[in-house]
């Protein structure tokens, strides 16, 4: 069957389910046991980390065989990818598949039952061992080598009769919690309360205090103005 046929047919069952389907069964579902995908129409100059870049938008890849000629070794424009999740399949069908890149039109659909390339002498070490062994994180060709080395480290120097360390101290955090800033805070409103309370009732009392020596300065001017009308009075 022609290629793009093949792919106007996969796109016509997406349209058909997106219109028809009732949400509960797919035509996806027959592929469900299979995270494989085949790929065609691949322009000839894309990399295997190109096709990584393109499909690893849907999922993580842990598998690609990238088709090359035997002889040159070059792409031939197809190939088989692996998704650590078996959902991931579905979105990059219904979403790569006739789109274009690089002018050409790229094939995508479920593969049932894949195969493992039948190993030849010209495969590389590295070709031989990826084809075993995939691309995801948890294999040789990916993840982070320190933590896989450090991880190799500790299960090689764990010893069940040696007892753990003890944990680190952490030194005390140098900065205020925010309990401690609203403490802080409330007993800076406190004494500053208090401080104006001080201030009021000294300012009242020195109010108190003039107001009560003027008073007695007033009644002792009376007093002698009084006295001197008297004495007056009787030299009369």
């Amino acid at each position: 069957m022609n290629p793009l046929t093949n792919v106007r047919n996969v796109t016509k069952l997406s349209e058909r389910e997106l219109k028809y389907g009732d949400g509960k069964t797919s035509w996806h579902d027959e592929y469900k046991d299979s995270a494989w995908i085949f790929i065609g129409g691949l322009p000839f100059e894309l990399s295997e980390g190109d096709i990584i870049a393109v499909f690893s938008q849907y999922g993580e890849i842990v598998n690609l065989n990238l088709i090359r000629a035997k002889d040159t070794g070059k792409s031939r424009g197809f190939g088989f990818l692996c998704y650590e999740n078996q959902k991931s399949t579905i979105l990059a069908v219904d979403n790569i598949n006739a789109i274009k890149i690089l002018g050409r039109t790229v094939r995508v659909d479920h593969v049932k039952e894949y195969k493992v390339p039948k190993d030849n002498e010209k495969v590389d070490d590295l070709t031989r061992e990826l084809w075993k062994e995939g691309c995801a994180p948890t294999s040789k060709f990916g993840g982070d080598p320190l933590a896989a080395k450090t991880k190799d480290v500790l299960e090689s120097d764990h010893d069940d009769n040696v007892p753990p360390p003890p944990p680190a101290l952490l030194p005390a955090s140098s900065k205020p919690t925010s309990k401690e800033k609203d403490k802080a805070r409330g007993e800076k409103r406190k004494h500053s309360k208090e401080h104006k309370k001080s201030k009021k009732a000294k300012k009242s009392e020195k109010k108190k205090k003039k107001k009560s020596k003027h008073h007695h300065k007033k009644r002792s001017k009376k007093d002698s103005s009084s006295s001197s009308d008297s004495s007056s009075s009787g030299s009369d």
